[in-house]
């Protein structure tokens, strides 16, 4: 099994979560994309600066090909469904200031208010 079969159903997978997580939010995507252009970078150039001075190696015969420095294609994946992932999970599950500023408001609380308060 190649690394990018193994990566493609989990960057299918964090791709769709993150369309359901920021479907109505046009500003979100910007946000997303500067991010994911960010990481990209900075896993370019420490992966790069890893393979050089032999902290990892990747099996050849598992990889697409192309590089970008010495980073195979294929490692950029790992960044990208990181990413996905946390803004998706970000993005869905419940705030818990929220729920609980909402919670005081309810009960005639202040928004500012700590909880215990």
């Amino acid at each position: 099994m190649t690394y990018a079969l193994l990566l493609a159903p989990l960057l299918a997978a964090a791709v769709i979560a993150v369309v359901v997580a920021l479907r109505r939010r046009r500003r979100n995507w910007a946000a997303l994309a500067i991010a994911a252009g960010a990481l990209l970078v900075l896993t370019i150039v420490f992966d790069t600066v890893m393979i050089a001075v032999d902290l990892f190696r990747y099996d050849e015969a598992l990889l697409l090909g192309p590089r970008i420095g010495l980073a195979p294609v294929e490692d950029l994946a790992y960044a990208l469904i990181a990413l996905f992932v946390v803004v998706a999970l970000w993005r869905l599950l419940p705030s818990r200031i929220r729920v609980s500023s909402a919670a005081r408001q309810r009960a005639g609380g202040h928004p500012g208010e700590p909880a215990d308060a």
